[in-house]
């Protein structure tokens, strides 16, 4: 009986291609289900409270610092285009709360302000930022 010799173009190999095809599909299947937070940009001095609850997380934050500047997406606004950019992000990254972190020695004014531009968004739930003590 005459024994087959295996010639090198018989040799075993590992086709490769399916496993990046798995390796792709799943890097776009997390591209595409992770959820970005739209940081405010700026760190205020929140005010303290003793009644202070653990918010579920939320995508979107908008600040306004001592001055009254308000800031969204890491960029200063005019109050009157909060609605605008925060029409832009929920289109980007639907929520349904959205964060205001107010200075302690923030207008009340300018919070209204913010909080009725984000209302006119068709955001009903708004958090205000505190310490906890």
């Amino acid at each position: 009986m005459a024994r087959k010799q295996r010639t090198e173009e018989e040799e075993a190999t590992i086709d490769m291609t399916p496993m990046l095809d798995i390796v792709f599909i799943m890097l776009i299947f997390f591209i595409v289900t992770t959820s970005f937070v739209k940081e405010a940009g700026i760190e205020v001095n929140k005010p303290q409270s003793d009644q202070a609850t653990k918010q579920k997380a939320a995508n979107i934050f908008i600040a306004i610092s001592e001055g009254g500047d308000v800031w969204m997406d890491k960029r200063q606004v005019d109050v009157e285009r909060v609605r605008a950019n925060l029409e832009r992000l929920l289109a980007e990254q639907p929520t349904d709360v959205v964060i205001v972190q107010a200075d302690l020695e923030s207008e009340h004014g300018v919070v209204v302000e913010v909080m009725d531009q984000i209302k006119a968004a068709g955001i009903d739930r708004i958090s205000i930022a505190a310490k906890d003590n």
